[in-house]
């Protein structure tokens, strides 16, 4: 027997050191987040552990699965805490060590395994741990699985059995770059800034971008899990604007921000302006449209509004479909419609072949930068920026808001559109001219000025996106409009950056 985990514990004591504490919250949309030591204990990740191992079982999947941690002073004693759990529940564990998520995706593949558990706080703050799971490669878990995940570990409805087993696979992360370079070289010259905020990604990215051609110049690319300078979020202003200042010294032709587990990518152009991940995906829908006729594309919603309207996507018989925002969502809808590649504004992209196996891998976003790049001789990044259609966007901002309340509120603020709407209410000054609720809601004007209010799936946070293609006064507008509507929840807190 395996004792139901606490939803609190308090540390240093015998309790905390003898039960597992495992926080309901910590179970999201398509994967795990705690504070670790606060909202759960090594017992409570040994609990996960059997949990998977029985979710694995109840899914009529064969109970093989690849584990692997990312850089943080805890995370590899947290991923032996759940191979504890894996192993009790009776599966076969192949542990690649140290890596990047996408190298545990890649692991399924390359060795065969249909299941992955890989022990990340992606770029949240250091206090943070969690797991990105999966049982059907390329797909991570979605609401459902996680839903039954967290039934049966907070119920300790386990049905553990003999039978598990550990390998490790020593030096995996060779084959993972070998997969990754073995393409054709840039013919261009390009020189890279790399940076990866002394993330996982450091270990890796330089050595790939080096092996496709590049002229790398290294940006805080030691590993040091404190995080001295600033998260590795290449969403995060801090991170974007010392990419732009290397880019700007060194004269280089691109910078490339990876996030702490290796899965996103962030862009810097020529010039040290940064360029927002959904304006990345617009240009690499244009370059990969180009090449394949009536190419299809899913982006989520908080992305611009330049995946319908640009000339250049319309006149090259792209098809795109708005979904929601997500990882696991976005993976999901990319797969079920065979669609070329995924691009979601955090910077998850998501290839199909010819270029990836559908899961979200910061590198390959870079390789295909790199390779649209050498495709267009004799244009610079900023050059392919500009050339898209001027629209004023916003940076992804976030208002805390707790897990427990954050839900609510956006059913209410969903509702109060739709009441808006029915009743011919304008929004910014102008009739609503569209309202997408598939994750949140997302409120068009009658000018295409729009805003987006959602839950994060990954922190106590909304999520809260702008964006007008008439000008920056109307993007003030649609946030005025967004944020005057968040303010009636005394609930929603301050944000961590505005426009």
């Amino acid at each position: 027997m395996f004792p139901k985990p606490k939803p609190v514990l308090v540390p240093n004591t015998y309790a905390y050191e003898s039960e597992p504490m495992v926080k309901a919250t910590g179970f999201r949309e398509y994967d795990a987040r705690w504070l670790f030591g606060k909202e759960i204990n090594l017992m409570g990740i040994q609990a996960l552990g059997m949990g998977l191992g029985t979710l694995i079982s109840e899914l009529g999947q064969k109970q093989e699965i690849v584990t692997g941690h990312d850089f943080r002073g805890y995370s590899s004693s947290i991923k032996y805490a759940l191979i504890s759990g894996l192993l009790a529940s009776g599966c076969k564990v192949h542990d690649i060590g140290l890596c990047m998520t996408p190298m545990a995706y890649f692991a399924q593949f390359d060795l065969d395994v249909p299941c992955v558990a890989m022990v990340t706080a992606s770029h949240n703050d250091n206090g943070w741990t969690g797991v990105k799971m999966g049982a059907n490669r390329p797909l991570t878990f979605g609401p459902d699985e996680m839903t039954r995940l967290k039934e049966i570990v907070l119920d300790a409805a386990f049905t553990n059995k003999v039978g598990g087993s550990y390998q490790f696979h020593e030096n995996f992360p060779a084959r993972y770059i070998a997969d990754l370079t073995r393409r054709p070289k840039l013919k261009r010259k390009l020189r890279a800034v790399v940076a990866c905020g002394n993330g996982t990604a450091g270990a890796f990215a330089p050595k790939v971008m080096e092996a496709i051609g590049c002229e790398v110049i290294p940006l805080d690319t030691e590993l040091d899990h404190t995080f001295p300078k600033y998260n590795p979020n290449p969403e995060d202003m801090e991170m974007l604007h010392a990419i732009r200042d290397a880019v700007l010294e060194h004269k280089a032709d691109v910078g490339l921000g990876f996030d702490g587990d290796g899965d996103r990518c962030g862009v810097v152009d020529n010039t040290g302006e940064e360029i927002f991940a959904d304006k990345v995906g617009v240009m690499l829908a244009r370059d990969m449209s180009a090449i394949h006729k009536d190419a299809q594309f899913v982006v989520d919603v908080k992305s611009t509004g330049l995946f319908v309207t640009d000339p250049v996507l319309q006149k090259q018989g792209a098809k795109v479909t708005y979904w929601k925002t997500g990882h696991s969502y976005m993976k999901r809808r990319t797969n079920e419609l065979g669609a070329l590649a995924g691009f979601e504004k955090s910077g998850h992209f998501f290839f199909n072949a010819p270029l990836g196996r559908g899961y979200d891998d910061g590198l390959i976003s870079a390789i295909a930068v790199c390779e649209m790049l050498d495709r267009a001789p004799g244009k610079s990044m900023a050059d392919l920026k500009n050339a898209l259609p001027k629209t004023w966007s916003s940076p992804t901002m976030s208002p805390h808001c707790s897990d427990e309340t954050k839900y609510g509120i956006v059913d209410q603020v969903v509702k109060h559109f739709e009441a808006a709407k029915a009743k011919g209410e304008k929004v910014a000054g102008q009739p609503i001219r569209d309202l997408v609720t598939v994750n949140g809601v997302r409120v068009t004007a009658e000018d295409g000025s729009w805003g987006l209010v959602r839950a994060s799936s990954n922190k106590p946070e909304l999520v809260v996106v702008v964006e007008s293609p008439v000008s920056e006064q109307r993007m003030r507008d649609m946030f005025e409009a967004m944020d005057s509507v968040l303010r009636t929840h005394p609930e929603v807190g301050e944000y961590n950056q505005k426009i």
